[in-house]
């Protein structure tokens, strides 16, 4: 497996109208954030990830998945209290017929 921070992302990720294609733009998109930002724990650990794959070689998606985590990590899921709900809803017995 090749290294490099030249290695291009398997999907390029969009921010703000800019495409990150390969390790390095995400390293430099990284660093050029604001100082508060930039050392938020979410960005830290993407920016490992950036260097141990461009470093160390290995699948450019654990970078890729890193940043997109630390992009996202204002996101939160709504929840469903109920859970998943069963299409078919309740069975009905013999006996209640």
């Amino acid at each position: 497996m090749s290294k490099g921070w030249g290695r291009p992302f398997e999907d390029p990720i969009e921010v703000a109208g800019t495409k990150l294609v390969a390790l390095l733009d995400a390293a430099k998109y990284v660093t050029a954030l604001p100082k508060k930002e930039h050392s938020a724990p979410k960005w830290q650990a993407a920016m490992e990830a950036l260097i141990l794959v461009a470093e160390g070689g290995g699948p450019t998606m654990f970078a890729r998945i890193g940043a997109m985590r630390a992009l996202n990590r204002h996101y939160t899921p709504e929840i469903n209290p109920k859970g998943k709900e069963p299409h078919w809803g309740r069975r009905k017995l013999n006996r209640d017929q």
